[in-house]
């Protein structure tokens, strides 16, 4: 009980004090979200890509590991959430909303935030969840869109979408000068370690502030299924794929929080953009966020306590 209560008190409870906060003063100044969100996107996230990459020890067999866990974990979601939405019996863009909701997870805002806090002192942990986040970025655009409109339509936008990503691209420059063993100077290191250490507040501000408004009206079948597939679901398959892998330490630790974290709000963009359903993707995102609080507290704890 000692080490789930520190979790709670020095990770989780530290997290959703700043998505608290994020939610208070957008409501209060009305922040302009396009600015935070390009910011997150195109500076504070390849900067933290980059630059734990560039310290990381990751060896090829590791990295082998992670994509093979990442794979399989992927396959088994993208089958159990459509097997769900036929015994469900949910009409087809309502079927491809909850599919994203359950396949997608918010391994950006949310999940380089928790990594940073738990895996602190350990650059591998930081950069497996960076790793996590190119293979996440890589499945929104192409399985997550092409899941939410025709693939003839969704094709060049996804891929088009993907290498703007400029997440990608830090990753592998870090991995080039880490390669070669080429060392950066300092004066260069600098703000690129302070852009980076700016990440995980400004994040979780925006995170917070992108769910201000958000409003749950009603509790629907759908939406406790997203839950239930996203929060519970995925860790559980993510623990047999581990077990079967046989994955250990930090690896095994890192891969299943990270299977955790809640829904990525990029499944809400896709069914705003393509009418699929947006207020109940919009309420998933919040309530699988909210609810993350107590699942994630429960995965890091049992992390710990399984891969130690």
């Amino acid at each position: 009980m000692g080490l789930l209560f520190h979790i709670t008190l020095n990770v989780i409870l530290p997290i959703f004090a700043l998505i608290g906060t994020g939610a208070f003063l957008h409501r209060k100044f009305k922040f302009d979200m396009n600015t935070l969100s390009k910011l997150n996107s195109y500076l504070l996230m390849p900067a933290v890509s980059f630059s734990n990459v560039y310290q990381s020890k990751i060896r090829g067999d590791i990295l082998l590991d992670i994509l093979s866990f990442l794979i399989i974990q992927s396959l088994c979601l993208m089958i159990a959430s459509t097997g769900i939405s036929k015994i469900a019996k949910l009409e087809s863009s309502l079927s491809a909303t909850f599919k994203n909701s359950v396949v997608l997870s918010n391994s950006g805002n949310f999940g380089l935030p928790v990594s940073q806090v738990v895996f602190h002192q350990n650059p591998l942990g930081l950069s497996i969840q960076v790793v996590v986040l190119i293979f996440q970025n890589l499945l929104t655009y192409t399985y997550g869109l092409f899941n939410s409109v025709s693939v003839d339509k969704a094709k060049f936008h996804a891929i088009k979408a993907f290498l703007k990503n400029p997440v990608f691209y830090a990753f592998l420059f870090g991995v080039l000068l880490k390669t070669v063993s080429i060392r950066i100077p300092e004066y260069i290191w600098t703000p690129i370690k302070n852009t980076s250490n700016a990440f995980l507040a400004i994040a979780l501000i925006t995170l917070g502030a992108q769910s201000a408004f958000l409003k749950i009206k009603n509790v629907s079948l759908p939406l406790v299924l997203s839950l239930f597939g996203r929060l519970i679901l995925s860790p559980c398959i993510a623990f047999i794929i581990i077990l079967t892998l046989k994955l250990e330490g930090t690896t095994a630790q890192s891969l299943l929080i990270a299977s955790s974290f809640p829904t990525s709000r990029n499944s809400s963009l896709f069914a705003l953009e393509y009418g699929n359903h947006p207020e109940y993707a919009a309420q998933t995102v919040l309530l699988s966020t909210v609810f993350s609080m107590m699942t994630v507290t429960t995965v890091i704890f049992s992390a710990h306590m399984l891969f130690s």
